[in-house]
């Protein structure tokens, strides 16, 4: 990298750096590790550690470091200003259902590519990338579609890569060229100028196993009104069901066509202008202000403001200039312009005569291994939390036909404790999460769950009559919990509250169980109750921010 600006922030620049080691290490790395991988100080690295934990970015546990949900906002920033995934994922996923295979988006990055929309086929033998992942152009499907426009000073930087870097470890989610039997990745680079040259010619490419063995894949480009690649469609298999031929007779026709839809809508949308982008107030100065004022020498308050500055961009605010930058954040104009100056050196942002944008390379910053992250990996630290409060067992469950199936639980430690493992199944009729699952249900579908249901007696108290338990669900719906009381099992009360998507559907639920000694019914109300629906609306955040732009698995 150049030399930084002399107004470029330090600390900004130090925290990128925590951030990208972690991304590159699947997103959790010891103190320790961070010292050794950033070349930063113990001291710097606790600063920005606890800086980032203040924001939401990191979660810090002991000695370690974890990225947490909330940092996909920074991606989420750059994807939305992208507007490719919100247009374009609808025909992916429809190309994906028609030929029965996974579809990719990848944007160019330099010499590489990035992923930015993901459509998977759920096969024991799985293909797909992460969002975010930078791959070697000359190792993918893509990278012949884009490299037909290099400049010939990006021709020179990649020569200059592959000479300094033939193996390509600078591209930590792909394996390293000929690191693995059978690869051709380790000659992908020897004809890659004649592979462009096809491609350019036929306007499609092929990866036949460079990036590793078993993988095909066929891409065909997306130009802009210029004729410039601006993205690439990608139709992925693998060798089991098609040879590298065979999957390009298979799918290109279909791919065409579905690229020629796709650049349809790209022409259909209209960007609003720099002077009508709309802003988004922050009370961004105050809140660091007051968290510089609360932990002292611990929080970097310029880390924080250079991070957030990029959360100024956005859906319909792809380009911004300095004003609205700092209208948007609550921030002086020298410190976003300075920021700005780090931010575009470091990459992450690209400046266009008075205009700003965001470039993939924020996708570095936790998006890779986050896009992989399931709802019960966000519910667990929350599901901790809860725990330690009310000093009972919590656990996340979802709806799986007529029952509930435990995903996620942490218990508490207790002489008598409710014992439960993850993967147990229990009839929803009779368990507070299932009918706070069943109660979110429209009435038909759940009268038809309820009518092939086997309402056993499980104890004495257990509902059983049809007409009394749809009575208990109309009030679980009006109420937004529900309490089972020695139904379940003699001795066990528990209640449940529903965890939302971003579109108010209860995909979820969180409970806390208990033996009925432990408190009475209104004591759960009064103590347990609000504490439940805090960890709920906890979770939801986290899975809002998740889920944006890409697919979150409920286990």
């Amino acid at each position: 990298m150049s030399t930084a600006p002399a107004e470029a922030v330090g600390p900004l620049m130090r925290g990128v750096a925590v951030l990208r080691a972690l991304s590159d290490a699947d997103g959790r790395l010891s103190l320790g590790e961070l010292v050794r991988v950033t070349g930063l100080a113990r001291s710097t690295v606790d600063r920005v550690a606890a800086t980032l934990a203040r924001m939401g970015y990191l979660r810090l546990d002991g000695p370690t470091a974890t990225l947490a949900p909330r940092l996909m906002e920074l991606a989420n920033a750059y994807l939305g200003a992208l507007r490719l995934p919100a247009l374009l994922g609808p025909y992916a996923v429809q190309l994906a259902e028609e030929l029965d295979e996974s579809v990719s988006l990848a944007v160019p990055d330099g010499d590489g590519i990035r992923f930015v929309h993901q459509s998977t086929r759920r096969r024991a033998m799985s293909l797909t990338f992460r969002i975010g992942d930078l791959l070697p152009a000359e190792r993918t499907a893509p990278g012949p579609l884009f490299a037909g426009h290099w400049t010939p000073e990006q021709w020179r930087a990649w020569h200059h890569r592959r000479a300094a870097d033939p193996a390509g470890l600078a591209f930590p989610a792909a394996p390293p060229a000929g690191a693995e039997a059978g690869t051709t990745a380790g000659t992908a680079a020897d004809d890659f100028e004649e592979r462009v040259e096809a491609a350019r010619t036929a306007s499609w490419a092929s990866d036949d196993q460079l990036i590793e063995p078993g993988l095909i894949a066929v891409a065909a480009p997306l130009r802009d009104p210029a004729g410039t690649p601006v993205c690439a469609v990608s139709v992925v298999s693998h060798t089991s069901r098609h040879s590298a031929a065979s999957l390009r007779k298979a799918v290109l026709p279909r791919l065409r066509a579905a690229a020629s839809a796709m650049e349809a809508e790209l022409a259909r949308d209209h960007t609003p202008s720099l002077d009508t982008a709309p802003a988004r107030p922050h009370a961004l100065a105050a809140w660091t202000s007051a968290s510089k004022q609360e932990l002292g020498s611990e929080f970097v308050e310029s880390l924080a403001r250079g991070l957030t500055v990029l959360t100024a961009f956005g859906a319909d605010r792809a380009e911004l200039t300095l004003s609205a930058v700092a209208e948007a954040t609550g921030l002086a104009r020298a410190t976003a312009r300075r920021a700005l100056i780090t931010l575009d050196h470091l990459g992450l942002v690209a400046t266009e005569g008075r205009a700003f944008r965001l470039t993939p390379r924020v996708l570095a910053l936790g998006c890779p291994p986050l896009s992989r992250t399931t709802l019960s990996d966000i519910a667990a630290p929350h599901l901790a939390a809860l725990v330690r409060t009310v000093h009972d067992s919590a656990s996340l469950a979802v709806l799986d036909g007529d029952a509930i199936q435990y995903t996620a639980r942490v218990s508490t430690t207790r002489i008598m404790s409710v014992n439960i493992t993850l993967g147990t199944r229990f009839p929803a009729y009779a368990a507070s999460m299932g009918r706070v699952l069943l109660a979110d249900l429209d009435a038909g579908e759940r009268a038809a769950r309820l009518g092939r249901a086997e309402l056993a007696a499980l104890t004495p108290h257990t509902v059983t009559s049809p007409a009394a338990l749809a009575s208990v669900l109309e009030q679980v719906a009006d109420q937004g919990y529900a309490l089972v009381d020695e139904e379940l099992e003699e001795g066990l009360r528990s209640i449940a509250v529903p965890v939302r998507d971003a579109g108010g559907r209860a995909v979820a639920a969180v409970n806390v169980a208990m033996h009925t000694t432990r408190r009475t019914v209104p004591e759960c109300l009064a103590e347990v109750l609000p504490e439940l629906r805090a960890t709920a609306a906890a979770i939801e955040a986290d899975l809002h921010v998740v889920s944006r732009f890409c697919r979150t698995p409920l286990s």
